[in-house]
């Protein structure tokens, strides 16, 4: 059965705004884990307060690949002090896609975290689907160049769809190495640009995902929506809404 959370940055202005309120609202609204990508400069201890009296997990943290590069022992510090052991690269710009650069630093990076008891796991957009080494995508041969031990999945599921991909069968291609996946919808525009849309309102096979994730051992699904067309609390409720009907027709997910 997986466990639900929900990736932060939906609501990073609420957040911004009113750090504690918004965490209140999404543990009320039911689900169990986060993953952060900011702080907003409150000290760990404040946070890790926070997360217990909702009772939250810390299920990952998005780390800025410069700060991995540049600060990792502080962000493996502050990150523990909060009780969570996921750091996930959550974006490479265009300037940083110097592939064999990444696949070195990525394994440093992951050796690191992993004396210090701590996970390096990467989250994928389209373009590591659409960039190629070789006949291999950027995807591909990143967790071919990185071994597991040093570096696991977390597979935006949204994104792999939007690139060509079926990401329940990447899911079940890269089982026992994804203990987090995203579960995000999105419609493809006339402009074929994507739009961000609460779950079921796009075109994602989201059962599949979900059925695919618990198949492969997935501990973590987490909701994401990149962009709202809806209040971000509303949108988010409205996610759980979607989910909770798919729990109670046996979707594999606690609610």
């Amino acid at each position: 059965m997986l466990k639900l959370g929900l990736q932060l940055y939906t609501v990073r202005e609420q957040m911004e705004q009113d750090f504690e309120g918004t965490l209140k609202k999404v543990a009320e609204l039911g689900y169990q884990g986060v993953e952060f990508h900011a702080f907003f400069g409150r000290p760990a201890a404040e946070v890790k307060a926070l997360l217990d009296q909702y009772g939250l997990v810390a299920l990952g943290t998005h780390t800025g690949y410069d700060r991995m590069l540049s600060a990792l022992d502080e962000e493996i510090a502050y990150n523990k002090e909060i009780g969570n052991t996921r750091l996930i690269v959550p974006y490479l710009g265009a300037e940083d896609r110097k592939w064999d650069e990444v696949f070195a630093n990525l394994e440093r990076i992951g050796k690191r975290c992993a004396e210090q008891g701590v996970t390096l796991l990467y989250h994928n957009h389209d373009f590591e689907f659409t960039e190629k080494i070789g006949d291999k995508t950027a995807f591909d041969a990143m967790y071919e160049a990185v071994p597991a031990s040093l570096l696991q999945i977390e597979l935006d599921s949204c994104w792999a769809h939007f690139a060509g991909y079926d990401p329940a069968r990447y899911i079940e291609s890269y089982a026992g190495r994804l203990p987090v996946v995203h579960w995000k919808d999105v419609r493809r525009q006339e402009d074929g640009s994507p739009l961000t849309v609460e779950l079921g309102q796009g075109e994602v096979d989201l059962k599949a995902v979900a059925e695919a994730a618990d198949k492969a051992g997935v501990e973590w699904i987490v909701v994401e929506q990149d962009f709202c067309q809806n209040p971000p609390l509303e949108a988010i409720a409205q996610s759980m809404e979607w989910i909770k009907n798919y729990a109670k027709n046996g979707g594999p997910v606690h609610v």
